[in-house]
């Protein structure tokens, strides 16, 4: 099997593995959100460190926090992606899975428009369209429902930042992930120290949610993972392509087995949204080829 075929499998098991898993943790909905992100940093904590420790390469973490520079950027990283953590747990327990789905289908548009701000990335006509086509579409959201979708917004900002700090990082991305939940494992032992002490915790209640508490390590990184060994496999074009699966799935997650209602204002917003899309892959697509062409003439 060719190197290439390796990575657009491992992708596509990624997306579905993320697309899937509000379906997991509506199985929790009966505990806090705030004790299963908790535990879902401790334990992707001990998956990661783990995963280090078998690679021979647990002495990176101590590379890795060793920069002051660095250690803030692993910091804000981590606090980027507990808040995305966090308002997605938050969504499928609040019935918000369509409004997540929305995020993430944003995400890639608030990434070119981070890019653009950061770094002075250039944006094509299409892609500044598609950007404004986005904006559009969560202001009509907001006009119609009489509220912003403040879920879809923080986690598509939340996960744009994030990549956006992770981009500047001289470690690996399971190093980077290991030092980021690291880091955030004092306050996780905190927030579960307060549950356990006091209204009592979820963790050895019953044996089924301790297992699915235990399970969110492997959850978080087992597909992290996959995204790696994916991503130096494949174009970031195909990666693009390819993640918009997880939306999806989330999407009919959300409609088909959450049975979340759809309404006419979410129709016009979405169906917006996925042209700004396929407007901003197709210009994306465009530039690849292009690249391409340059590189073999050259």
């Amino acid at each position: 099997m060719r190197e290439q075929t390796k990575g657009v499998i491992a992708m596509v098991a990624t997306c579905t593995v993320w697309g899937l898993s509000g379906i997991y943790y509506k199985l929790l909905d009966h505990i806090q959100p705030i004790e299963i992100l908790a535990h879902r940093t401790l334990w992707s904590c001990a998956f990661f460190a783990f995963v280090l420790f078998l690679q021979g390469r647990i002495s990176v973490l101590g590379q890795a926090l060793g920069a002051p520079r660095q250690l803030f950027s692993i910091a804000l990283a981590a606090l980027m992606i507990s808040t995305n953590w966090f308002m997605f747990i938050t969504s499928i327990h609040t019935g918000r899975a369509m409004e997540a789905s929305l995020g993430y289908y944003i995400f890639p548009l608030v990434a070119v428009l981070l890019g653009a701000i950061a770094f002075r990335e250039r944006l094509g006509k299409a892609q500044l369209f598609a950007v404004a086509l986005a904006l559009c579409a969560v202001v009509t959201l907001t006009a119609g429902l009489g509220v912003p979708p403040w879920i879809a917004l923080v986690l598509a900002t939340s996960f744009g930042l994030y990549g956006l700090v992770k981009k500047g990082l001289s470690v690996g991305p399971v190093a980077s992930v290991t030092a980021e939940v690291l880091l955030l494992s004092p306050i996780a032992l905190s927030v579960l120290w307060y549950f356990h002490t006091g209204t009592g915790g979820a963790f050895g209640t019953n044996w089924q949610d301790s297992l699915l508490l235990m399970f969110s390590g492997i959850l978080t990184g087992t597909p992290l993972i996959m995204f790696s060994y994916a991503t130096k496999r494949i174009t970031l074009a195909t990666v693009g392509l390819v993640q918009y699966l997880n939306p999806s799935l989330q999407f009919l997650v959300a409609t088909l087995i959450f049975q979340e209602v759809f309404s006419f204002w979410h129709a016009i917003a979405f169906a917006m949204i996925w042209t700004a899309l396929a407007i901003y892959t197709t210009a994306s697509l465009r530039q690849d080829r292009a690249a391409r062409r340059a590189i073999l003439r050259s």
